[in-house]
Order: C-alpha cells, then sequence, then structure tokens
C-alpha cells in the first residue's frame, strides 16, 4: 500500500471545506454560529488563494481559543445609538460574528439616511478584512473598513514598534463586472506573508523591517523573532496607519494596538482591538449611475495599460475553486481533520 507524500496535493470543495473548518471551531470552543461565520470567512479566503488568511490561521485560532484569550461563544450586543450610527460590543469575542449581528440595521440605516456607520469594539479580527466588505459592494453599496491590530510597526522615524499592521479595505460596485475591491496593510508587507515566507525559508525584499536591533533585514525570521515590520511608503503608510488607529480604536472604543497585554494567555495570537466600517448609498447621490461610473474608470485604466485590477485575481481564483475544487497539500488537509477529530 503506497503511502502519499508529503508534497501530494488533495482537491476538497468549497462548501465541504467549511463544514470542516466549522467543525474544528466549534470542537474547539465555539458556538456553532460563531464556527458557521468564520468557518465562511476562512474557507473563502482559501477559495480566492489569499492563503496568507486562509487554513493557514487555523492552528492560531486554535490555540488562541485553547488559552482563554477570546471567548468564542460571545453573543454581541448591537446598539441602534443613531440614524447613522451603530455600535457593537463584540463583548471579548471575535468581529465577523459582530458584523453579522448588525448587518441587518447597518443596511437599513445605509439605504435610509444614504451612509451610515458600523463601530465594533472589544472585538477580535485575524482573518481578511475584503470579505467584510465585499458582500456591501455586490449590493450596489460603497463599503470602507479599518481594523486594527496588535503592535508590530515602526512608525515612520519611530525607533520602537507601536502601530499594527492596520489594514485598510474598500469595495465598491462595478456595471458589468466583479466589484472593485482592495485590502491592503499600512504595513510593507502583511504580517502572515511574512510568517509563510519564514516558514518557507524565502527571503524578503529590502524595506520591509528590521530586526531586534533596528537594522534593516531581509529574513522574515529576525523581523518575527523580536524584530518588526516597517509601513509602506515612508511616511505616507504610516499616516494612514495612525488614522486607522484612531478610527479603529479611538472612534470605537476599542484597544489602540499597543493597549493589550496577552501575556498571560500563551498561545494568543488574535489582536484584541476595533473596527470601524462605513457602507455608503451611491443611489443618494449620483442615482443609478454609480456602477455605471465605475466601469468607465476602469475601462479608462485599462485604456492606458492597466493588466489587472486590485481583486481580480481573487476573482478568477474563486471562479477555478467553485469549478475544479480547493487544492491543498494533503498533510494541510490531514491536519484539518486530526483538529476537527480532537
Amino acid at each position: 500500500m503506497s503511502v502519499p507524500s508529503e508534497t501530494a496535493t488533495q482537491t476538497i470543495s468549497y462548501s465541504d471545506l467549511v463544514a470542516l473548518l466549522a467543525q474544528i471551531f466549534q470542537r474547539h470552543g465555539t458556538s456553532a454560529e460563531v464556527a458557521r461565520v468564520l468557518a465562511e470567512n476562512c474557507a473563502s479566503a482559501e477559495r480566492d488563494g489569499a492563503h496568507s488568511h486562509g487554513i493557514f490561521r487555523i492552528p492560531g485560532y486554535v490555540s488562541t481559543l485553547a488559552s482563554g484569550w477570546v471567548d468564542g461563544k460571545a453573543i454581541p450586543r448591537v446598539e441602534d445609538v443613531a440614524s447613522g450610527f451603530v455600535r457593537v460590543d463584540a463583548a471579548n469575542g471575535f468581529a465577523q460574528p459582530a458584523l453579522a449581528a448588525a448587518r441587518a440595521l447597518l443596511l437599513e440605516k445605509a439605504r435610509s439616511a444614504g451612509i451610515a456607520v458600523l463601530a465594533i469594539r472589544n472585538s477580535h479580527h485575524f482573518a481578511a478584512l475584503w470579505p467584510d466588505v465585499e458582500p456591501f459592494a455586490y449590493q450596489g453599496l460603497v463599503a470602507l473598513s479599518v481594523v486594527n491590530s496588535m503592535t508590530c510597526v515602526v512608525p515612520h522615524g519611530a525607533e520602537r514598534p507601536l502601530f499594527g499592521t492596520n489594514p485598510i479595505a474598500f469595495a465598491a460596485p462595478r456595471a458589468g463586472g466583479d466589484p472593485i475591491v482592495f485590502d491592503l496593510a499600512t504595513s510593507a508587507m502583511a504580517h502572515g506573508d511574512v510568517q509563510i515566507a519564514a516558514r518557507e525559508g524565502r527571503s524578503l525584499p529590502p524595506g520591509i523591517g528590521v530586526d531586534r536591533a533596528g537594522q534593516p533585514t531581509c529574513d522574515p525570521k529576525a523581523i518575527l523573532d523580536g524584530g518588526a515590520l516597517l509601513p509602506f511608503g515612508g511616511h505616507k503608510g504610516s499616516a494612514l496607519s495612525m488614522m486607522v488607529e484612531l478610527l479603529a480604536a479611538a472612534l470605537t472604543g476599542g484597544n489602540f494596538s499597543f493597549e493589550f497585554d496577552w501575556s498571560k494567555h500563551p498561545g494568543a495570537k488574535t489582536p484584541w482591538t476595533g473596527q470601524l466600517i462605513i457602507v455608503i448609498d451611491p443611489a443618494k447621490s449620483a442615482g443609478q449611475d454609480f456602477a455605471e461610473r465605475a466601469r468607465t474608470l476602469v475601462e479608462q485604466m485599462q485604456g492606458v495599460g492597466l493588466q489587472r485590477l486590485p481583486g481580480d485575481r481573487r476573482h478568477q481564483q474563486r471562479a477555478e475553486s467553485l469549478r475544479d475544487g480547493i487544492v491543498l497539500a494533503g498533510h494541510d488537509l490531514q491536519q484539518l481533520r486530526d483538529l476537527a477529530a480532537q
């Protein structure tokens, strides 16, 4: 009987991967509803080729739940505080279930007032940010979200890390095509991509980070072992990262990236911070023309030589995965099955 090699791959459908991940989350301490939301989020990232936020994150989720750092059964408390403002206390749970709990009210307010803000506090976000905004674009809305994370980025001109990777995600509808969606870290590279590079033994380009002595390094392990990331674009990325701290933490009532201490929870991986989402109904200002105007802009961008829009690769990979299945390394799939069985 032959034994599959470590490099062998296996294919799994998106729905089966969601079910497997939901089983893992529930087995390791979440409620069924939280397990469903997190499983869909993580599986969608893997489906779309965003590997640094796909199944790569599962061991971190499991160790965090085991550490007691996050409440996997938390019930978010949704507060209707103003005509265009919704507030949610995630109750030390994950941010995505908090968003799911507030989505209907947020949509109602955005349609009514033309714009609505969702402020999530006391929450943990450990996933890609674009899945939080893309669904709004499919409903004809424009969405912008920011979330801060744990301290790992040195502000431009500073000597020590203070900010998180602090991503920004944006989504807008486009006539005749998939939504325009981007998700970018304000650090020179996403933390998960640095971890993957370290695992694979790859060097990084210059300008990504520094070692524990504050010296520039291309070694991802040196960045992770007491070093830090740098902001993208020098002072420009640093200013955007500061903006994210203000919007995602100060405005929501969540923690700044430097305000929480997980030292008493060995194995904790998820930053305990905040998230802000702004949803706009373009029909209130542009009528039904916004999606057409978006298409015009894209056509002009392509006309000057642009070959690929932000999000195009994800949508292409999504179509392939839904048609042919999601390809995983055999040992990775076996690890998931082992976690589900524990």
